[in-house]
This record gives structure tokens, sequence and C-alpha cells, in this order.
């Protein structure tokens, strides 16, 4: 039986050691100072982002630094002084020594650790952090650092020179650090990396399976230390015999500890620890399975490939953890299917056959490129209905998207989408400017899931009964007669979704032919036939009757720029026509936090969109849902595009005026009691791109990183006119985007300035070329007024004049641009050192405040010590 005070006793024997020189404090220097190198590196400014996801990142190679310098000498010491034949003919046992040995290494990481913890502190002065997840993070480095130590400990037992413990202690602990790397598509390798155990923590979540991991380690560590300090109870004559039921002894520990692990990890349990909640279940969902009638009960068929590549590991295991959370609570109401989808089974041919569709991955093994095929898509079905979820991408809100089918599923009927037909073909089809059938908007197929989606032909009067929600995409591009049947669809009350666009761009540049100021495309004819000519938009796209009835302004060419870029990485590749709404753009209203639509958005991306104002004299409800920041302002369509051809193109860098207004992108428009249209339910939106499949595909594999809600908008939208709002506070459930404050409220002056200067240079440009113009035009002038010469001299001499003069202009031009791009290179060099300087100076304070609490403890306690030895010696035979 253990005795608590003998494991106490070695307990602080082993810490009084550990802390009784300098040697000690010295190594927690290092360790806090070179988390802070790894925590706040330049990647970290760069992503923009209130953790420690760079800490995480490095912290199993701090590890293998750390845990050896705290294990080296708890059994090589004890060898190489002698002590250890002492310590082990004391009154404890082997057990009680080892116990308190470790525990005692425990407490030197554990006290290590805690002053890292000033890590949090500076992240909290300079963002926002979400304190749960804090938590989990340490709690994640805590658990990976115990199970390491008993191994560390293992590594000192076996030699009797501390150098040497180190170096065996890196290697043995390198061991669970970077076994994944191994074998990166087998899930049983990846289970027993420490690095994949430790990913949940980092994420917000305490997950039972990876607790258990780091337990076991230590358990079987822990086994081996005391296998070798046993070993001198051990007769010469016994050694073979005694080693080899050892041997199975230890075998068949690591076989009961991974099998429990196995066990464990196919239901385990997970604790969410994130301000938002967002990896367990909302309320609503468990309110809707309890409310699954048990007549007609829910299946879903996850089809899921056993091996994925390594960025989906995360998004295959949150999706099993959340099925089964789906299958404990449903009971007979709702069961989930699992199936293994391996390549060219019989799984896969099923899998396909019921529309899942496969993902075509680049990864990389062994410093080789490979493309895998996985699966991870899903079937809701119940005996009424069936929905289909072809892939859970990186992007992709699980939780809502299973939730919504099983909602949908259950219900004997679905609302219904109307979408009209445009030039923007929504529903694809054919297209002769692309030669040949164009797929339907992504969107469609992310509306089917939820309505039934029709098409809606604006060529006669549209029905006031078959649609909960009418969808018009660029209506600007109807003729006078379809505008007509629409604006009568409007008048009538019916719920509408708009979105228009002064210069769409979605089809990789196609949309730009659609603008509201282009001319309406021919309808095409036969191979060799003469093309009819195209029939002209109404009021030439500008919409003027629908504009009229809503009570609002719109301009068909005007386009909105805003400076605001939350994202410094793409500082320099991200034109200010290509806009982030979010409210850290110095518009707190730029989602609108009164609409059920908006509020609790985060961040959205428009590409070249519009901007409506409501008229003085409207008696309508004009609530604005999207705004810019106020560094934003307008581009004229003779500003932002030029003559391409039989087209246009877009200017690479007009000339930009801030005028420092909010400009609204979309908004609702209601009706009031005062109002002479009654019951008008419209959403406009100044912006097409803002539903493209380009916008769509980076929030689904949130490419560049962006994890932008253009979809969640859209579909909060319809709900809203449809009259369903049960899904909107689950679609907008996700983390909040927590960002670095105090850096971009430093950097925002001097972008500021950037800005102003840039402006500058193009008007100073723009004013020479306009001098160099009015000397052609002076020459014109004087050569015209000349009573000397007759009409035939002054064309001779014109025209020698407009020749040299146009070469003049041409060289001119050349050196003014020349000189303007020098210019904003030159103001683009000095922001980026003003920024550079802010982010350094806060990064050496980052590094050099958190060591401060171990460096002041270590210096106090060296006095201590020092007054303590200067007490006990007598006083003639000190130093005079």
């Amino acid at each position: 039986m253990l005795r608590n005070n003998v494991v106490l006793a070695v307990f602080k024997r082993n810490v009084q050691s550990y802390f009784s020189g300098v040697l000690g404090y010295l190594f927690i220097v290092v360790f806090v100072v070179a988390g802070a190198f790894a925590a706040f590196n330049q990647q970290f400014f760069a992503n923009n982002q209130a953790n420690l996801d760079q800490l995480s990142l490095w912290y199993p190679l701090l590890l293998l630094f750390i845990i050896p310098a705290i294990t080296m000498g708890v059994w090589a010491d004890e060898k190489k002084l002698g002590t250890d034949e002492l310590l082990f003919t004391l009154p404890a046992s082997d057990l009680e020594v080892l116990l308190g040995k470790f525990l005692a290494v425990l407490a030197v990481y554990t006290i290590a650790l805690l002053f890292s913890v000033t890590h949090i502190f500076v992240l909290s002065s300079i963002g926002n952090p979400d304190m749960g997840l804090m938590f989990t993070t340490y709690f994640g480095y805590w658990l990976a650092g115990a199970s390491l130590l008993s191994a560390g400990m293992f590594a000192s037992a076996l030699t009797s020179s501390t150098t040497v413990a180190f170096v065996l202690g890196t290697v043995i602990c390198a061991i669970p650090v970077f076994i994944g790397q191994v074998a990166p598509s087998s899930n049983l390798i990846q289970s027993l990396s420490l690095v994949e155990q430790f990913q949940d923590f980092n994420t917000g979540v305490l997950p039972l399976a990876s607790v258990l991991y780091f337990i076991s380690l230590a358990i079987m560590m822990l086994y081996l230390n005391r296998v070798l300090i046993t070993r001198r109870h051990w007769s010469s004559h016994e050694q073979n015999s005694m080693g080899l039921q050892y041997l199975v002894r230890t075998i068949s520990l690591a076989v009961i500890l991974i099998s429990v692990n196995a066990i464990v990890s196919y239901g385990s349990s997970r604790i969410d620890m994130t301000s938002e909640r967002v990896y367990s279940l909302s309320q609503t969902t468990k309110d809707l399975i309890s409310k699954i009638d048990d007549k007609n009960p829910v299946t879903i068929e996850a089809f899921i490939s056993p091996e994925v590549s390594r960025e989906y590991v995360p998004i295959r295991k949150r999706l099993i953890g959340l099925l089964r959370e789906y299958d404990q609570l449903g009971g007979k109401r709702l069961q989930v299917r699992f199936v293994d989808v391996e390549p060219f089974s019989k799984e896969e041919e099923e899998a396909r056959l019921l529309d899942i569709s496969p993902q075509r991955v680049q990864t990389e093994r062994g410093g080789r490129a490979y493309v895998e095929t996985i699966f991870m898509g899903a079937v809701v079905k119940s005996a009424t209905d069936e929905v289909v979820i072809p892939f859970f991408n990186v992007g992709t809100p699980i939780e809502y998207e299973l939730t919504r089918s099983i909602r949908t599923v259950s219900k004997d009927d679905r609302l219904t989408v109307g979408i009209l037909n445009t030039d923007a073909s929504i529903f694809g089809g054919l297209d002769m400017s692309m030669g040949g059938n164009q797929p339907p908007w992504l969107i469609v197929s992310e509306l089917k899931k939820q309505y039934r989606v029709e098409q809606v032909s604006p060529d006669s009067p549209i029905s006031d009964t078959d649609y909960d929600v009418l969808l018009a995409v660029l209506p600007s591009s109807l003729t006078e007669p379809q505008l007509k049947n629409l604006v009568d669809y409007v008048k009538k009350g019916k719920p509408t979704l708009i979105c228009d666009d002064p210069l769409p761009v979605f089809g990789g540049g196609r949309g730009i032919q659609m603008a509201p100021r282009m001319p309406k495309p021919s309808p095409g004819g036969m191979m060799g036939m003469r093309q009819p000519p195209p029939t002209p938009k109404a009021y030439e796209g500008r919409l003027t009757p629908l504009m009229n009835l809503l009570e609002i302004a719109w301009d068909n060419g005007e386009v909105v720029f805003d400076y605001f870029n939350p994202h410094p990485e793409f500082a320099e590749v991200v034109r200010p026509e290509l806009i982030f709404i979010s409210p850290k753009s110095g518009t707190k209203s730029a989602f609108s936090l009164d609409s059920n639509i908006t509020s609790g958005l985060q961040e959205m991306l428009t590409f070249f969109p519009g901007s409506i104002r409501p008229r003085k004299d409207r008696d309508l409800n004009f609530e604005p849902l999207l705004r810019t920041g106020p560094n934003s302002g307008l581009l004229a369509w003779g500003e932002i595009t030029s003559p391409f051809f039989n087209s246009v193109r877009i200017v690479q860098d007009p000339v930009r005026v801030i005028d420092e207004h909010a400009h609204v992108l979309a908004a609702h428009i209601t009706s009031t009691p005062k109002s002479k249209v009654k019951g008008l339910n419209v959403i406009f939106v100044a912006d097409a791109d803002l539903i493209s499949d380009e916008l769509f595909n980076i929030r689904e594999r949130q490419a560049f990183g962006l994890k932008i809600d253009n979809v969640t908008f859209l579909l909060n939208c319809v709900d809203q006119l449809a009259g369903d709002d049960s899904y909107i506070s689950l679609r907008k459930r996700r983390q909040k985007h927590r960002t670095l404050t105090l850096v971009e409220r430093e950097t925002s002056v001097f972008i500021k300035e950037r800005n102003a200067e840039r402006e500058k240079a193009n008007e100073v440009a723009d004013a020479k070329l306009e001098e160099a113009r009015d000397r052609l035009k002076e020459q014109r002038e004087k050569i015209e007024k000349d009573p000397s010469m007759d009409s035939r001299e002054k064309q001779i001499r014109l025209r020698m004049a407009e020749e040299n003069e146009s070469r003049r202009l041409e060289v001119d031009e050349a050196k003014i641009e020349r000189e303007k791009q020098q210019q904003v290179e030159k103001i683009k060099a000095q922001t980026e050192r003003q920024i550079r300087e802010i982010e350094n100076r806060i990064r050496w304070y980052a590094i050099l405040v958190p060591p401060f609490p171990a460096i002041l403890l270590g210096i106090c306690f060296l006095f201590f010590r020092l007054k303590h030895e200067n007490q006990n010696i007598a006083p003639d035979r000190r130093l005079k």
C-alpha cells in the first residue's frame, strides 16, 4: 500500500534539488523565451488571429528540449553520485520512489508552464482571445508534457550520464512526436501520434479519448521505469526468465492500453470549452430530434473514407463525433449508419449511385505528391423525403447541414423558391460564348437541400401562388416586357430577393459582358446562319420602374471601393474594389445588428459591388443590411472600365477619392402603414458576385484562410423572406473572428496615410497629363487664330503639331507614369516599414515580458539562499 508521506518526502527532495541552483531557473527562462519566439513570429501577425496557433505548431518540438532538460538528472545523477543505493535502502518501496520522482518532475514542468501563461496576458493586451480555447490549449500542453516526462525518466534510468540521458530522452520523446510522419494515411499510426492527439485541444475541445491517450502513454512509460529500477532485485540466474516475464507483461499492458483507447475513442465524448460552444450540439438540434415522429424515423447514412489526407483529418474526426452524438440522442427516431468507403469497393459504387461526390485531394507523403479520392458525404432520408450532402468540406458547417437535412426529410412538404431566368443563367444551360453547356450555380444545389427550387420564366406574368420566395439575379438584363412582369409580381407584396451588379465578374470574368451598361448579347443561331440582333435591355439596364417602386437610387455603372482589409497578408494583392465587410472596418453597423439576417455575421467578401440609397421622399421602410467602412468611395463606369475591342476591361489603378461615407450594399425594403404599396417585402443586394461559384468555393474550402459568410447571408435572406427563421441562428453558429485589435488600430493610421499619399500621387500625375494635353490645345488654338496662314497651311501645321505633341505626350505620359509608380512604391515601402516597426515592437514586448517573472523569482531565490548561507557562517570566518 502506498504511503503518502514517503511519496511526499521523495517529491520535496527532488523539487528542492532542482531549484537549488541557477540551472533550473535558466531552463525555465529559456523555455518561456523560446515559446514566446514561436508564439509571436511573423506568421502570427500575418494571420492576425488572437490565438496561440503558432506556439501549438512548434510546441511538440519545444517539448523535445524542455522534457529531457527536466528529467535528465532524475536517475542519472543518482547513479553518478552513488546515491541510488542509499535511496533504495530507505524504508520506501520502488513504486513510492518512482511516483515521488515523477510528481517532482511534473511539478517542475507545471511551474515552467505556469510561467509561460504570460503569453496569454500578452495576447490579451493586443487582442481578445477566447479564454475557453486558451484553457484547453494549455491543458493540452500540460497533458502532452506530463506524458513525455515518464519517457524522459526512462531515458535517464538507462545511463549515469546526464548528457547521454538528455540525448536519449530527446530520441525517445521524438517517437510519439514524429510517428505520424511515418504513415500519414494510417488511422492506427495517427492515433499513436502525440501531435494528432493534441489537435482537438488546440480547437477548444477536451476530448476524453485524447486525455486517455496521454494518461496511457504516461502509465506505459512509468511501468518501463519500474521494470528498470526493479532489476536490481533479480539474481544473476533470474535475469533471462524475469526479463522474458516482464517483456510479456509489458506487451500485454501495451495491448490493453491500446485496446481501451480504441474502445473509448469510438464512442468518445468531448467537452466543448469555446465561448460559442460550436463543437457541441445546439439546443435547436436537440429540440428537433426530440420532435421527430416515431412513425417516420430518420436515417443518416454516412459514407466516409477510412483514410483521408492530413488536411481533412480534423473534419473527418468532427463529423464522426457529431454523428455519434446524433445517434446517441436520436434513439429509435434517428439512426446513423457508418459506411467505410474503400477504393473500388461495393461501398464506393453505392456512394456514387446515391450522388455522394468524392473529392480529389492532392497530398504529400514521403516528399512525393499524391492525389487521393476522399468520400465524406451523407444521405439523410425518411419514408417521405431524401436529402444528399455530397461532401463535407473544410468550410462546411457540419451541424447546420445535418440538422437542416433532418428537418427537411421530417416534414411532408417543402417551401418553394423560384429562380427567375435572366442572362446570369443560374440554372446553367447552353452558353455559346463558353462553347457548350454550363452547369447550374452551386447555390442552386445548396437551396435544393432545403427548398423545392423551380425555374421561373419572365416572359409571362409570374404566378403569385406558386413560390414562397422569388430570387432574381441580374434583372437588369431583362427586356421591357420581362421587367414589367417582375415589377407586377413585386407589387403584389410577394417576397423577393434581388441581386444586381454594376460590374459582375463571375465565371472567370464572363459576367462583365452582362453588366447593366453592356449591350445584351445576341441570342445566337445555327452554325453558318446569320444571328438575329439582340433585344435591348429595359431602360438601358437601369431598372427604372423597379427603383421607383422600391423608392431607392441605384446607379447601374457606379462601383464601390473600400481600403479596409482585415487580412494583412493580402494587403498588396487585393484591390480596394474587392470589399471585406466587417464591423472591424470602422462601421459598427457594417452588419445590421437589428436584422435577424445579419446580426452575428462576422465577415463577407464582395467583388465590385454597387451602392444603393433611399430616396428622401420615400414612405417605405429602408433597413440597411450591409455597409462598407468609412475609408470608401465611388467610381463611375468610365473610371473603372476602359474600352477593349467589342467589350470593356477593368482599369487596374483608377483614381480613387475617399468620400468617408459608409455605403449601403444591401437593404431590406418593406411597406409601412403609410405606404401606397401594401405588403412589400424585398431584399435588394447590389452585388451578384456575392453568391457566385468563386465565392461559394472560397467559403467551402476556406481558401486563403478566409471564413466568409456570403452563403450564410444569402440563405438567411431566403429564410427570412420565406418566414422560416428556424435555421438562421444555427447557420451563424461559429467561432468569433478574434483579431489583433491593437495591431489593427495602430497600423490603420499608416494605411490611411498611405492611401491619402497614393491618391495625391494620382492627382499630381493627372494634373501633369492635363498640362501636357493643354499644350496641344493651346497650339491648336494659336494656329487656328493665325490670320497669316490660309486653311491649307493651317491643316498642315495642325497635323504636324498634333504629330509632334502626340510623340511628346507619349513620352510625357510614360515619364509621368514612371514617376507616379516610383512615388507609389516609395509610399508603399515607407508604410510597410512603419507597420513592420509596430509589429516588431509588439513582438519584442511579447518576447521580453514573459521571462521576467521567472528571472525575478530566480534572483529572489538566489538572494535568500545566499542570505541564509551567510547566517550559518560564524562571523570570524567571513571574508573581511
